[in-house]
């Protein structure tokens, strides 16, 4: 294996300078040893050395500005531009994503699978004791009270198979049955401009009054009927009552709180559950912990959101509560307040549009695995922030996002070969300029389903969307985060990309590697289909 050395001019031409010097100071004293020391016809002895180092130094100069001069004239790579570098770099680099995902990122199918299981018997029984309790509500009668509907909705990344490192966390989906003549009008904010920008996503519920008759009587008859549930769970905005978000998710925990106390003797067998209650930003969590009787293989400890969600049809839902940014005022421009405000789930959507796009992809595709992948590289880049910039870290590259991300580069027209797994590292490269060019230059990251852009129009292989996501205008994700955060973390994110070798290289020493000598390409068939 032969060894190229390169010249460093910059060390070459001052060791040049010094060692013609040390010569001509040197030849100096011999000849003034051997010669006359008196110097003659009037000539200053010291004149040719002070010439021959003034000389020397002239040329030094010379050679240096010729060098500046052809550096400044060649092309220059700009600044923001984020070269495939890291294959020169570091040739082991494919061999060390390898090594980190299998150790670190992936998860082991058959935990998943059991703390799936073990997760959908609990909620089940909950949901149940439920739905079997009624709910006492603001009616004595319960007609026009709120209800479970029964059943539940496994959403997230547990269910969407990119997933990474512990099986600990689940969301779960709890629908919510609202009596007849509880009809809703839902509106999108989209195209409100008073709004801020973080808002442009939400929606609005309102109750919709049944068509007036000539006499009159059905609309009275109406407002009679539905006051009771208006009163208990409903806002007034812009002289219509709207369903508030935050009484439905009060009414929610208090329910879940006496489902659990029926169903916490049945369950004491086989663990211990506890209820956290919510905030304005988050649902209540379900925490499940291994009983000290349980002997079975995956004792975990385990943490489910319970999020309410009103159905609007085809499998798209309006949960509670959204995600308000931190400063939020309660009463917002044009009559509106945040606790009317409703989020989207479109997790169903999003579920058949990536099944869709396996069953397209080749063999083997490695376009979940880049999006496991990105998650690790996001947990890795957090590291050594303070509270503060870890925040802004954490809500600009959250996982819808980079969800997000990957579902538009897979929808933009690519052929999918392009995501077999011998292209993995090309393929997160790709993501990372991707959210580099949306952060930086602000082009836009839509959410998918909402607008005629994106995936609407995919009706065939995903099924119909309802009206009001199909009219809605299109949101922007990251149009309400400031140029200085945006700017931070595209610096943050590409500079660990960059940094991504030393930052790997703890996991892929020769313990690592001597276990992956092969590419995963060539071992799939080992691992399940369901392996996130």
């Amino acid at each position: 294996m032969s060894v190229h050395y390169t010249l460093n001019l910059r060390v070459f031409w001052p060791l040049v300078t010094g060692f013609c010097t040390a010569l001509v100071c040197l030849y100096h004293v011999l000849s003034g040893r051997g010669g006359s020391a008196e110097p003659q016809d009037g000539e200053d002895a010291g004149f040719p050395l002070l010439k021959a180092i003034l000389l020397l130094f002239l040329g030094y100069l010379l050679l240096r500005f010729r060098q500046a001069a052809r550096q400044r004239f060649l092309p220059r790579v700009p600044q923001q531009a984020l070269t495939p570098l890291s294959s020169r770099l570091e040739p082991g680099l494919n061999v060390l994503l390898e090594s980190y995902y299998e150790h670190e990122v992936r998860l082991s199918p058959h935990v998943l699978g059991h703390s799936k299981a073990h997760v959908s018997r609990i909620v089940g029984e909950l949901v149940r004791a439920g739905r079997a309790r009624g709910s006492p509500g603001p009616s004595p009668g319960g007609t026009l009270a709120l209800a479970f509907r029964g059943d539940f909705i496994q959403v997230g990344s547990a269910y969407e198979q990119h997933k990474i490192r512990r099986p600990d966390g689940f969301d779960v989906l709890v629908p919510l049955r609202l009596p007849p003549l509880a009809a809703l009008e839902p509106r999108g904010l989209g195209s409100e401009p008073e709004l801020p920008l973080a808002l442009r996503g939400c929606f609005v519920c309102a109750l919709k009054a049944p068509p007036p008759s000539p006499s009159g009587g059905a609309g009275s008859q109406w407002h009679r009927d539905s006051k009771p549930f208006s009163d208990g769970f409903c806002v007034d905005l812009r002289g219509r009552r709207h369903l508030s978000a935050a009484l439905v998710s009060r009414w929610f925990q208090t329910h879940l709180q006496r489902c659990l106390a029926t169903v916490r003797y049945s369950l004491e067998e086989r663990c211990r559950v506890s209820l956290s209650p919510g905030g304005l930003d988050q649902p209540p969590t379900l925490h499940i912990l291994p009983c000290r009787t349980d002997y079975g293989c995956c004792r975990l400890s385990m943490a489910v959101r319970l999020i309410p969600a009103v159905h609007l049809g085809d499998g798209v839902f309006l949960v509670a509560p959204p995600l308000p940014p931190p400063g939020l005022p309660s009463e917002l421009p044009g009559g509106l307040r945040v606790e009317a405000l409703w989020g989207l789930n479109t997790a169903r959507q999003e579920q058949r549009l990536l099944g869709w796009l396996q069953e397209r992809a080749p063999p083997g595709a490695c376009h979940l695995k880049c999006l496991q992948l990105l998650k690790a590289l996001r947990d890795l880049g957090a590291r050594g922030l303070d509270p503060v910039a870890s925040s802004q870290w954490g809500r600009i590259l959250s996982s819808y996002t980079l969800k997000t991300a990957l579902l538009t580069l897979l929808l933009r027209g690519d052929p999918l070969h392009s995501w077999e797994e011998v292209h993995l590292r090309e393929r997160l490269e790709e993501l990372v300029l991707y959210l580099r060019d949306c952060l930086l230059r602000h082009r836009p990251l839509f959410h998918c389903f909402l607008g005629r852009d994106g995936a609407v129009g995919l009706t065939a292989e995903i099924g119909q969307l309802p009206k009001v996501l199909r009219e809605a205008a299109p949101v922007d994700l990251l149009a309400s985060f400031d140029g200085r955060a945006r700017e931070f973390v595209a610096t943050q994110l590409v500079s660990t990309w960059r940094r991504l070798p030393q930052l790997l290289r703890p996991y892929g020493g020769p313990r690592y590697l001597a276990r992956s000598p092969q590419p995963r390409s060539q071992r799939v068939q080992v691992f399940p289909e369901h392996d996130p």
